[in-house]
């Protein structure tokens, strides 16, 4: 091991001497002991990491001296052995740890900056030959290839490798067609050479086969939509863009997809010179956008009448309504259509339960309350399973205060899944002790405590105790906690609000402490880690008051 060592050290010796010849460096400089770490029988991957640090150091070293001295000669002397040698330990760290993509990227990148271009290659050659199962690293290497090399030839053939472990690879075609078209658009711009090319390569014709064999494989509108928007970067391509749009409205009608992509194109039309120059000439040029691209969603729901098409449709109108905008009349336009297409929506029976929410919130800000309760009551008829449905609906009655909402109530807790009813009984108690009867509300409390689900027999025990305290003080906290305190479940937090109870007091009453916690200790033991700290406080009181025994 040390002869090899040796004889790596020797080698570096000319590019030393070299440097403290030129005025780079004023002395040798030798890395015995970072040579001696990548020849010990176990070699740590961070030991070549440290290694090809110090040699890049180096490097920038050597660049900045040579910048401040002016000195720009002897580089194959200097540089080159360095570089060669840091490419070298790259190559046995990588082949030692084949798995560590970012080392092999690490080497990519120091390739970039120092060595050639044609190093980027071999590099990236290993690396696919290692992983050839990762889709990002064939089209960052061809991307290199396209980029550091310009070489269409060798970006092409990588991804049509790609192709090959991965066919069905989205990422990868759009941008082996995005790859066609960047080239296509630098030949057009390098007039002089044009007559090497054919018409059909200068007008992006390699691009359309990617297209083709792309769309031939993977058939979803989305995909299809990803390649026109691609396309449509570029100025040349507006023959393929309309090949694209005929495949898309002929092969993919029935996705709400194209319908919604259609739409939005509307916006993107040319508008009239003369209105754009008045506020009021724009809001009218605007509105008129928007119209027709309500007229080709009304196109959609018409033969499409889906959920999908109905959420993308409104999803348009509430992005325009959100637009912020000085003119009234365009503000109240979006609005009036927006809750148009709402109702319309619900009364197809294929109004998101998410919509609801928004639907509710327009209704609200507007002043509509008549409509709020209208809409908060067919929301809970079209999802009367759902508890956030119920949970908005109610929360917007008790806003404002209409209906027989604890009847509601009743109603939604008879439809939803027991297990998921917590926040309506919480939101039940919330309503009752706002605005009923303190016996109507213990009324509320006891049904709470009869629940089959423990999660909500022991939330209610729990309000219950802190509402009695509040409202009635602590004789009636006391009389309710001996009542519930052996109905199960239990809870220790139930215990622990009696014991805070207690303390409360002007003068805490100490056996009452005392059986407290001999009942929580009863029930959750010593051996649990929550209940660790109530034993130790129980010792402290206990020491306190004289009562350890």
């Amino acid at each position: 091991m040390a002869e090899v060592v040796q004889h790596r050290i020797e080698e570096r010796i000319p590019e030393l001497e070299q440097l403290e010849r030129v005025g780079l460096f004023t002395k040798k400089e030798r890395v015995t002991a970072l040579e001696y770490k990548l020849h010990r029988l176990i070699v740590n991957k961070e030991d070549f990491i440290a290694y090809i640090q110090y040699e890049i150091n180096v490097l920038e070293l050597i660049k900045k001296r040579r910048a401040h001295i002016h000195y720009q000669f002897k580089r194959e002397e200097i540089e080159f052995p360095i570089i060669h040698r840091i490419n070298s330990i790259f190559r046995r760290a990588t082949n030692k740890w084949k798995d560590d993509v970012q080392l092999w990227l690490s080497h990519v990148a120091f390739c970039k900056k120092w060595a050639t271009k044609g190093q980027i290659s071999k590099v990236f050659s290993a690396l696919l030959a290692v992983h050839p199962d990762k889709p990002a690293l064939w089209i960052m290497a061809a991307k290199s290839e396209l980029e550091d090399r310009n070489s269409s030839e060798s970006a092409r053939h990588l991804f049509l490798r790609a192709l090959r472990f991965h066919p069905n690879n989205k990422k990868v075609y759009q941008e082996y067609f995005r790859m066609e078209l960047l080239h296509c658009e630098k030949l057009r711009k390098q007039k002089q050479e044009l007559e090497k090319f054919s018409p059909e390569i200068l007008s992006g014709k390699l691009a359309e086969v990617v297209y083709k064999d792309a769309t031939g494989k993977i058939k979803e509108a989305e995909f299809v939509i990803s390649l026109l928007n691609i396309a449509t970067i570029f100025d040349f391509t507006k023959d393929l863009q309309d090949s694209i749009l005929k495949d898309l409205q002929t092969n993919y009608k029935e996705d709400s997809l194209t319908w919604d992509f259609m739409a939005k194109r509307e916006l993107e039309a040319p508008g009239a010179g003369e209105e754009l120059r008045s506020a009021k000439g724009r809001a009218s040029d605007i509105n008129r956008r928007e119209e027709h691209c309500c007229q080709v969603y009304e196109e959609g729901v018409k033969n499409l009448n889906t959920e999908a098409m109905w959420t993308s449709y409104l999803a348009f109108c509430m992005e325009r309504v959100k637009r912020k905008t000085n003119i009234q009349e365009l503000k109240e336009k979006r609005q009036e259509r927006l809750l148009t297409v709402l109702q319309r929506a619900h009364d197809s029976s294929l109004l998101k339960e998410d919509n609801y929410k928004n639907w509710l919130q327009v209704l609200l800000s507007s002043g509509d309350a008549e409509g709020a309760a209208r809409v908060a009551l067919a929301a809970t008829q079209r999802y009367s399973q759902s508890v956030p449905v119920w949970s908005l609906s109610l929360q917007t009655l008790m806003h404002l205060g209409s209906g027989d909402i604890g009847r509601l109530f009743q109603d939604a807790l008879t439809h939803v899944n027991p297990k998921e009813s917590l926040p309506l009984w919480q939101l039940q108690v919330q309503w009752s002790v706002a605005n009923q009867s303190p016996e109507e509300t213990e009324g509320v409390f006891k049904r709470g405590l009869l629940s089959a689900v423990a999660a909500v027999a022991m939330e209610m025990k729990e309000c219950y105790l802190d509402w009695s305290y509040s409202t009635r003080g602590y004789k009636k906290a006391r009389k309710t906690f001996t009542s519930l305190q052996n109905n199960r479940p239990l809870s220790k937090a139930f215990f622990t609000r009696m014991i805070e109870i207690e303390k409360e007091q002007e003068n805490p009453k100490m056996n009452n402490l005392r059986e407290y916690y001999e009942r929580v200790l009863e029930e959750f033991g010593t051996s649990d880690d929550g209940e660790w700290s109530l034993n130790k406080s129980k010792g402290k009181f206990h020491q306190k008051v004289g009562l350890n025994r």
